[in-house]
């Protein structure tokens, strides 16, 4: 599955992309039809990143509008600028995980906070899912703000030490009107 964003399109991730990934830049550049930065992957995705995503796709076919999609920014020429996605389906609670990084050189754009809006979206459209969480370290304030931007309000201690969680509740989400 595929999702459009204002800017971006975002590419569902799948096993031959990931496979593709493994394998090397220009490989994955060919199974996306789209151009790849030569500083792929972007921050904190890394080879086990890869691999994790790969191994859950496999035990969980089911999970693949659960899991990630490649950033793609639509012009000048379609080029991956990053990755975005939840960290598996939703949870007995209803709560999901969403992620995100983008290379340094297409950072600070807002670009980030287009593709989580359009996972949010996604999210809350399934009724199950009761809540979009993400989790940062406190010194990344561009990654905070992608939170913030989206809705996400500061919930405290992460799931790792060190890490900090934000949460948006679903009625929370539903008293913003959509654009």
């Amino acid at each position: 599955m595929n999702l459009g964003a204002k800017r971006l399109i975002l590419i569902g991730g799948t096993e031959a992309s990931l496979v593709a990934e493994l394998q090397s830049r220009k490989r994955l550049a060919e199974v996306l039809g789209v151009a790849v930065p030569a500083n792929w992957p972007p921050p904190l995705y890394d080879q086990p990143a890869i691999e994790y995503t790969l191994k859950y796709l496999k035990e969980n076919p089911d999970a693949t509008d659960w899991i990630f999609w490649y950033i793609v920014l639509r012009e000048p020429s379609p080029v991956a600028i990053g990755i975005t996605g939840f960290k598996g389906k939703p949870s007995n609670d209803g709560t999901v995980e969403v992620g995100y990084s983008v290379c340094e050189q297409f950072q600070k754009n807002g670009y980030a906070s287009e593709a989580v809006a359009a996972l949010v979206k996604v999210a809350f459209g399934h009724d199950e899912v009761k809540s979009v969480i993400g989790e940062t370290l406190p010194e990344l304030a561009p990654s905070i703000r992608v939170m913030e931007k989206n809705g996400l309000k500061f919930l405290g201690n992460g799931s790792e030490d060190g890490v900090i969680r934000y949460e948006l509740k679903r009625e929370d989400y539903e008293k913003v009107p959509s654009p």
